[in-house]
Parts: C-alpha cells; structure tokens; sequence
C-alpha cells in the first residue's frame, strides 16, 4: 500500500523558496487571477484524482432546462444555491403543490428564518394532523455544517419528483416527509469557494459554524444556540419516527461514496438499533449499489496516512444529532458522504439514500414503532455514561480503499501521504468504542436548585418532565463532592470544560421554592442522566454551568489561624499525625506556609462546607 519517493531532493530548496515567497491569503493578498497569478487559482485545493463514475442514479436528474429543475440541477449539479435562491424554488413548490407547506421553525442569530418544508398527501400540516394520518414521519435535515450541503440538493430533487412531478408520488401514501433544507442558515450565507479544502465542489458553498462560530453538531446536550433549540422544539412537537442528518465526511481518500451509521445496540436505543441493522442498512446497500454507489459504514480512520491500522466505530454522545436521538429513543442516522467524490456523485447518492428511507420507513412502520415504544419504556437500572474503546482483539472487516504513496515533502520536511486513485481493498480492524466508560445507578429523581435556572430552562427545552416546588423543601439526597477539578486550557463551543472526580455525600438538602424534581422513571430519563451526572462527558457540569463551586470565597489570615493551628496540634494527636505524614509525603506542600495554614482551615468550621459540592442531589 506504500512507497517512498525520494527524487525531490534535487529541487526541494527551490520548491521551497517559491512557496515561502507566496503571500498569505487575507488583507493585501491578491485574488487567484490576479496580476501576481495572471490567468491561475493557486488556492484551488490540489485534490486526489477522483475514480470514473457514471452510476444509474444519473437519470434521477432532470435537464437543466426543465421547468422544475432545481437550481443545483440547472448548474449541471456542480452548484448550490443561496439561501434566498433556495426558499424561492420552494415556495414556488409549495404554491403548485398541495401537498406541501412551508414552515418556520425558528430564527437564526442573523435574523434569517429557519424553514421546514412538510410534505403531506393527506394535506395537513400540523404535528396533530401527522399523527391522525397514522402514517410515519421521515425528518430530514441537511445543512447543519452548512458547507456539507449534499442533503439540501438532494432533497430538492426529491420533493420535487414526490409532487409536481409525481414518479415517487406513491412513496407519500405510507409516509409523511419533514425537511429542513438548511438548519445552519447564518453560516450558509458565509457563501464562497473557500469553505472546505478538502471537499470536491460544489463551486461555492456555506460555513461549517454559526454567527457566533458555534458548531451546532456539538450543541444538542447544552442548547446554547437558536438553531438547534429550534429543531429540538420541533422533534418534540412532530416526534418523528426516523431522522436522517445529512453530512460530508473528509479524511482518507477511500472508494466508499455514501457512508452512515448509528449507536449499536450496546448504546440506549438497542431496538431502534436492531431495527436499522436488520431492516433499513439491507435496504439502503441494496439501493446504492444497483444504482452505482458504493455503500458502507460510517468509519474514521485511527491513522489518516495508514489504513491498516484499522477503523474506529464509535459510539456518539449528545452533543451529535445522532447520539442525541438515540438517547431521546428517536432512531436518527448520520449520513456522510464522502467529501472527495464529486458533487453530482454525492447528491444523488443522497437522493437515493433519503428515496429509501422514506420507502422502508412506510413499508415497516408498524415494526419500528415497536422498538421505538420499548426503548421508551426499557429503564435498565446502570445508566452508561459516555463510551471507551471496547477490551480484547478487535474483529476486522473489508475495507474499500485507494492505493497510497509516502513522499518526503519539500514544504513541510516531513513524509505526505499521495492517494494514487488506484482501487485498493484491504482488511482491517475495527476499534470499536462500546464499552460504558463510567455507569451511574438509576436514582428515583434529581434535584436541581433553583439557583440554577439556566439548566432548569434547558432540561425543560430538552422536553424532559418535571416537577417544580411551590415551596420550599428537605430532601435526602446523594451529592457529589468534585475531587481534582481541572480546567481546559482553552475554551472548547463556547465554553471552558472542566473535570473532575465526583465523592458522593448523603445530605438533606433545603431546595428553595422553583427547584425542580426529574423522575428518572420517563422516556427520556437517560437522557435526564447523562446532562445531569457529573462523570458523563456531556453533563452541564462537565460543560461549566457550575464553575461558581470550584471557587473558594472565603480566606483566612496567617495572624488568626498560626495560634488556631497550634491549639489545634496540641488537642488532637490523631490530626498531628495526619499533618506531619503530609509534609513528609509532599516536599511542595511543606514549604508552602499558605498551604500549610489552609490545610488546618480546611478542618474548621469556618471552613466553607459547600465548596465543590455539586448541587444537584439524587434521590434514593
């Protein structure tokens, strides 16, 4: 699979001297085609050669002259359009077709309107007149990295052939359709042939962040940004059966066109997850191939320049749509395509993978409601929170690849990879992530304070039940008591993380009137567990909704507690001890006189009793 070429040598001072002449892109630096680069775009990505295709799904678009051509399909399916440009075609949809509506959903920081477009043969529109139908619900959602924007072409085509023209009309009897068509609408304005070095087309496309330089596929456990607080009002309005969120995945070059997956049956939707397994994948792998793609799982690589290391499948958390809608026991699916097959390839092996998605969810509704009722109703008493590398060999598995080469680079110094777009397939192991990195015992509630009204909104926001006090009340409750706290570094969505070893205490409590009461015994109780358990990886602790307690507020001066400390030594030998085995286990410590001092503090009562004790209690 490998190989070292070492004939730069001769020419590598000059390919480096032409490179560290070239000016930075930014202020001052020129455009491609400008009079420094006449007739040249040496910004355009130098990309690994794409293999030939020319699959069955091309008869899915129609000519560019067509009178329902997208605006994708009039660029020959090599462009995307605005956001303005895309809601025109869509409500011109809409105005020639009963069958869909056009709905606001939210608004984005910018001000610009977050649209779902429902689709209905029955001709209703509201979550009430979905459930009536006794058709299941199929949500798409496309454009959450705004630059990986497949699903909003894809979709497109395909709500125009479910109704003006009406080939896959018949899909619309067993199934309603919801599709956002850009969730990330801000970020999908900072529009321009810059957005993704690694993507091959479209020309021009959106931003992978929100206004605010938000990822808003890390914001589903914290809920910090309008668009995802949006669509999660609207998961718990319209509760889909299925949700498919549409993606393009970068990394190693491999042959593999459309890629997706899910949590396992290991995570906390095992139903659902055997459901996908054994009904939707067959059909999806089916699909693609006769049509000309080359399905797999959903894979990143463990070593970018070496395949044979093997591939991770991962278990995700919340803050992804897709560890998200397994811990809500809403079976979603990540679709990624592949960010260096070409854009036609990719948006129509989208289509084709949301045309069957919609087919299979109406043709096996009856099963997958099954699994989705008792996923919502298993309430396993060890909750898992977040997921480690599973122990023992790993299985291996088939992997489609591409033939690569390693060449001593004269810019970097070091060896770069070269993908020779030759087909290569190789076997490999699969790391799997499955193994519970940490579980809590079920408790029968958690107590959340008042005090802290930013996560009461948000767990209200995640439509999670609860109970609030009118009046102040005792409660026993188990607390934690955070050992080794540690910030990060740096700032990490928005926030600075923090960890930390969680003790537990048994205290009775005093919550203040407007604290609330979460029963673990709800569908989404899971969910309740891993935002509210400090040792999960997205709980709000872990986030730093409660930094405030790491704090010490109160201090004391040497002249006071010198003569505290002596009386102290003196009346209690066992503390005497105590003291001296920490100076002789901590040479750091026993030259430290504050530390020392603060050591006795710690043991008085004037000691602060609440400090790093995390206040939300579990109810045995």
């Amino acid at each position: 699979m490998s190989g070292r070429c070492f004939s730069w040598i001769p020419i590598a001072a000059a390919c480096l001297t032409a490179a560290l002449a070239l000016p930075a892109r930014g202020a001052g630096a020129p455009e491609p085609g400008s009079t420094l680069y006449p007739g040249t775009s040496i910004f355009a990505p130098t990309l690994p050669p794409p293999l030939p295709w020319d699959g069955a799904s091309r008869r899915l678009a129609v000519a560019p002259d067509d009178p329902w051509a997208t605006p994708c399909e009039k660029s020959g399916l090599t462009e995307t359009p605005r956001y303005d440009e895309t809601v025109a075609w869509l409500e011109k949809l809409a105005g020639a077709s009963p069958e869909v509506e056009m709905l606001s959903i939210g608004t984005s920081p910018e001000g610009r309107t977050i649209w779902m477009v429902a689709v209905s043969a029955d001709r209703v529109f509201t979550p009430e007149g979905f459930r009536k139908s006794g058709k299941p619900t199929l949500y798409v959602q496309a454009g959450i990295h705004a630059g990986e924007i497949d699903g909003k072409d894809a979709g497109m085509m395909l709500l125009r052939d479910l109704t003006v023209r009406g080939n896959r009309a018949a899909l619309l009897r067993k199934a309603n359709l919801l599709f956002v068509p850009i969730l990330n609408v801000d970020g999908h304005e900072r529009f321009s042939p810059y957005g993704r070095i690694n993507q091959r087309g479209p020309k021009e496309m959106g931003w992978r962040t929100n206004a605010r330089n938000l990822n808003l596929n890390r914001d589903y456990a914290k809920l910090d940004t309008p668009e995802v607080r949006a669509e999660v009002a609207m998961l718990n309005a319209w509760d889909p059966e299925l949700t498919v969120d549409v993606h393009v995945t970068d990394g190693i070059d491999c042959q593999y066109d459309v890629t997706w997956g899910y949590n396992g049956p290991q995570a906390y939707s095992p139903n659902a997850s055997a459901w996908l397994d054994a009904t939707l994948t067959p059909a999806e792998t089916h699909d693609l191939a006769a049509m000309g793609h080359v399905p797999g799982p959903f894979f990143f690589a463990v070593d970018d320049d070496d395949i044979s290391r093997g591939v991770v499948a991962w278990t995700s958390g919340p803050r992804f749509s897709d560890g998200y809608g397994d811990l809500r026991h809403d079976p979603t699916v990540l679709v990624e395509t592949h960010s260096l097959k070409p854009y036609d390839r990719r948006v129509l092996g989208t289509y084709v993978f949301l045309e069957t998605a919609l087919r299979v969810l109406g043709d096996n509704a009856k099963t997958l409601k099954r699994a989705i009722e008792t996923d919502r109703t298993l309430h396993r008493n060890g909750i898992p929170l977040g997921w480690r590398q599973a122990e023992g060999t790993p299985p291996t598995r088939t992997f489609l690849g591409i033939a690569m080469k390693r060449e001593l680079s004269p810019v970097s110094g070091g060896l770069r990879t070269v993908w020779t777009g030759d087909p290569d397939t190789v076997t490999v192991p699969v790391i799997r992530y499955t193994r519970p990195a940490a579980t809590v015992e079920r408790p029968k509630a958690w107590w959340v304070p008042a005090t802290y009204p930013e996560v009461i909104e948000r767990l209200r926001l995640h439509g999670i039940r609860m109970d609030s006090l009118a009046a102040a009340k005792d409660v026993e409750v188990t607390e934690y008591r955070i050992d080794e706290p540690k910030l990060d570094t740096e700032p990490f969505e928005g926030h600075v993380r923090v960890s930390g070893k969680p003790v537990p205490e048994t205290h009775t409590e005093r919550y203040p009137a407007g604290s609330v009461r979460v029963p673990s015994d709800q569908p989404l109780g899971d969910l309740a567990a891993v935002l509210l358990e400090p040792v999960s990886d997205d709980s709000f602790f872990q986030w730093g909704f409660f930094l405030a307690i790491l704090e010490k507020t109160e201090y004391v001066e040497p002249y006071v507690m010198e003569p505290l400390a002596s009386r102290m030594l003196a009346e209690d030998p066992q503390l005497a001890r105590a003291f001296k085995d920490s100076l002789a286990a901590d040479p750091a410590f026993a030259g430290n006189s504050r530390a020392r001092l603060r050591w006795f503090y710690d043991k008085t009562p004037y000691a602060d009793a609440r400090w790093r004790l995390y206040p939300v209690g579990g109810e045995e």
